[in-house]
């Protein structure tokens, strides 16, 4: 970890402050706001599919501009959308909320690419241990972001419109973070030499199981967390209670990136992916278990493990799959397949829950776990079989 690493970490930290704090709070705005409460979470969605219809014009001023630029670029766009939320949610204008949700989906698919960039921080035999290690400060974002959306919701006579202005502050400081990383120069660009053609990059079995497992594990995750503080408030517990859980959530989430790049550097990433998997089922059986506080804390700290070992193992699998001089066009084919996901189930999450119930919910989720198991199953065949040859 050195200096430039730790740095990226806090900017990582405060962009999870941005995440966790978003879905705490807007799919409660959305459901006082909403005309109709299936629309409850439209406000979380919005952020998600503005991350979906970011990640092309991101890959171009990445690559036009550089990391640096363009991670600042993104925390403007941070500032202002923050500030747009709180005008739309003093004005109770729900569309305007949505709209500006949508346009903070560009800082969404920015800061995404921060894990990408920490394995460019770091020498080559260290990758894998820099990607986790930055995405383990996410642990004080998922400490913070709770804690700031129950402590600021008090702040204005309208609940929680006091949380935007803490996030635009949070942008600001990250701005102030990052100007002083370093990062490595692109490689020099040759005329003509992109790498390979996209759709070669995309067709490798280790590029369709990265993506595949990468989207859905991080869709299964965002199901259920999208729609606990709803469900929480539908079982007559406090938001108190909801902030706590989310709060172990994102602990589960980041807290194993202090090893999970040990384990991946020593066992391999599919197999660690497989454990993923495996903590995905078990949150699953818990969350059909009951409906009290320690079931949704549990549940959710146990579903946070799971998708850092499915995410982290599917960004170090990635790795293998593109050049550097690939890796604007390859990065931002993963960020779409990630946020396409995930404007789904934010969709699907609030439709739900609001409409079918918690239950439900739950055992929608194991249609995304199969189908990643199948994959994993698929991409460990192949590699025997390569061995074997």
């Amino acid at each position: 970890m050195n200096r430039n690493l730790w740095l990226l970490a806090l900017c990582q930290a405060l962009f999870l402050v941005n995440n966790v704090t978003f879905i705490a709070i807007n799919g409660l705005v959305g459901w006082s706001l909403a005309p109709l409460g299936w629309m409850a979470t439209l406000p979380v969605m919005g952020y998600v599919v503005g991350g979906a219809l970011s990640t092309g014009l991101v890959a171009r001023t990445q690559r036009r501009w550089g990391r640096k630029r363009s991670f600042l670029l993104g925390l403007a766009v941070a500032c202002g959308s923050a500030l747009l939320c709180l005008y739309a949610v003093l004005a109770r204008d729900f569309w305007l909320l949505c709209g500006a949700t949508v346009v903070a989906g560009y800082y969404n698919a920015n800061a995404s690419l921060y894990r990408f960039a920490a394995a460019e921080l770091a020498a080559a035999p260290q990758r894998e241990k820099a990607v986790s290690l930055v995405m383990a400060g996410g642990l004080l974002g998922g400490i913070i972001g709770p804690n700031l959306a129950n402590a600021t919701r008090e702040w204005f006579a309208v609940p929680f419109a006091g949380a935007y202005v803490a996030l635009a502050v949070a942008a600001l400081l990250s701005a102030t973070l990052l100007a002083f990383i370093r990062f490595p120069p692109a490689p020099p660009a040759r005329q003509g030499d992109g790498g390979r053609p996209l759709g070669v990059i995309v067709r490798q079995p280790v590029f369709i199981v990265a993506a595949l497992a990468g989207s859905l594990g991080f869709g299964v995750m965002n199901l259920l967390m999208a729609a606990t503080p709803i469900a929480m408030q539908q079982c007559g517990l406090p938001f108190s209670a909801a902030a706590l859980v989310l709060e172990w959530h994102v602990i589960g989430m980041f807290a194993p990136g202090f090893f999970t790049g040990h384990l991946i550097k020593r066992f391999g990433a599919l197999p660690v992916m497989t454990v993923g998997l495996a903590l995905n089922l078990a949150c699953i059986a818990v969350a059909l278990s009951g409906v009290e506080l320690h079931h949704f804390l549990v549940a959710l700290f146990v579903l946070g493990v799971g998708w850092n070992f499915l995410f982290t193992g599917a960004t170090t699998l990635s790795l293998r799959a593109y050049t550097p001089e690939e890796k604007d066009k390859a990065q931002a084919v993963l960020n779409f397949c990630m946020f396409a996901t995930l404007a789904l189930t934010s969709f699907a999450s609030g439709l739900l829950v609001t409409t079918s119930g918690w239950t439900l919910l739950n055992y929608g989720s194991l249609v995304p776990v199969a189908l990643t198991a199948a994959g994993l199953l698929w991409l460990a065949a192949r590699q025997r079989r390569v061995a074997v040859k």
